[in-house]
């Protein structure tokens, strides 16, 4: 396993990480606040005009043919720059199981106006009766005309779902799993919007008997909807963890700048002990951070089973991602609560990532779980 980045992947990271800082100004965060939507929309043009929405999409549809490991990388900068924009759900939740999975006409149709920028996608994958994306309790019989689905069933913290062209949905049906393209604004489909703490919005879907066609069926499919479903969620999980990442990295950057900054005593605060071993712990748990989420990045992209994987870089990501978020308004006391400080932004988006897709005691239950079905010989 290599963990050095590629010349592409170094290539990408060096673009997004221009384009983000040169876009992502204090100025521009405050007016993205101010206005309540969460999104920029000027960013995401931007971003478009760069192809870089076209990451994961295929070079025959107009996007650059890449996968898992270099949407970490974008991601990493998104959290860097606590960009507001939907990258996450519409590229990780929507494109890669479009790229995937989707049928030649639903790829044309979707994945082409993805790269350009002109929708947005996503995926609803925690249903309100069951923990378990792979085991869904949204139900799809089929229509009794015979042409299609009827959804029936209710969605949690679905991200982007007010923004979003199609909303994948994984339902039960009587032949097994399948991923429903569902239209968010379309008849038997309500929305309640929410918000996480990093202003991001979140809803809940509710599906009333909602009407899909057969042409939404991802693929064409009912069934190995589970196992795609189960794939998702590791890939979202892992995109959560890089996206942490670069939150707690740049945290860290930010308050080692202050600290050398801020004299107290005569002497900056950087250079008294107990502040050196808060931010020194900060550096370890971000390594540890850095290199679980990047071996599960690396098992998924090549096609191996992660979600043990999944589970331990989410674990780091929430439980050592608290640890930096705290030291880090901590150590800037009472500045860190100044709104046009920058530090208390990357707080509120390390409070998110904790909790999305589980915080780091329901990775713990998980991992314990399985390690308990997996009896003494495969734990040895």
């Amino acid at each position: 396993m290599n963990f050095e980045l590629s010349e592409d992947q170094h290539a990408l990271r060096d673009l997004a990480r221009q384009i983000l800082e040169r876009e992502v100004t204090l100025d521009r965060l405050k007016a993205v606040e101010a206005a309540g939507e969460g999104v920029d929309d000027a960013l995401w043009s931007t971003l478009a005009e760069a192809n870089v929405l076209g990451l994961a999409v295929p070079e025959s549809l107009g996007g650059m043919g890449l996968g898992l490991l270099e949407l970490c990388v974008l991601l990493e900068e998104v959290g860097r720059a606590v960009a507001p924009v939907p990258l996450l759900p519409a590229l990780v939740l929507g494109g890669l199981p479009l790229a995937r999975f989707g049928s030649a006409e639903q790829q044309q149709r979707w994945l082409t106006a993805l790269a350009r920028g002109e929708v947005v996608l996503s995926a609803a994958l925690e249903d309100a009766g069951s923990a378990e994306p792979a085991r869904p309790a949204t139900r799809a019989r089929r229509d009794d005309r015979g042409d299609g689905f009827r959804l029936s069933g209710r969605k949690r913290l679905v991200p982007a779902a007010g923004r979003a062209a199609r909303v994948l949905v994984p339902a039960a049906t009587d032949e097994g799993v399948g991923i429903f393209l569902v239209d968010p604004a379309g008849p038997g489909v309500r929305l309640a919007a929410g918000r996480s703490s990093s202003s991001q919005p979140l809803f809940e879907m509710t599906l009333d008997d909602a009407p899909v066609g057969d042409a939404e069926l991802l693929g064409g499919d009912a069934r190995g909807g589970d196992r795609i479903a189960a794939w998702l969620h590791d890939c979202a999980t892992v995109a959560t963890c890089a996206t942490q990442v670069g939150v707690s990295e740049r945290a860290i950057e930010i308050t080692a700048g202050y600290l050398k900054e801020r004299e107290q005593f005569g002497a900056p605060i950087g250079s008294f002990p107990a502040v050196q071993q808060r931010a020194a712990d900060a550096w370890i748990d971000l390594q540890a951070m850095r290199w679980t989420t990047w071996r599960a990045a690396w098992l998924l992209a090549e096609g191996l089973p992660a979600s043990r994987e999944a589970a331990v870089a989410k674990f780091w990501a929430a439980d050592g991602g608290s640890r930096i978020a705290n030291t880090a308004q901590h150590l800037h006391g009472g500045i860190g609560s100044d709104l046009d400080y920058p530090i208390h932004r990357y707080f509120l988006w390390s409070k998110g990532l904790e909790l999305a897709w589980g915080g780091a005691t329901p990775q713990l239950a998980r991992l314990g779980a399985e390690m308990a079905r997996s009896g003494p010989q495969e734990l040895a």
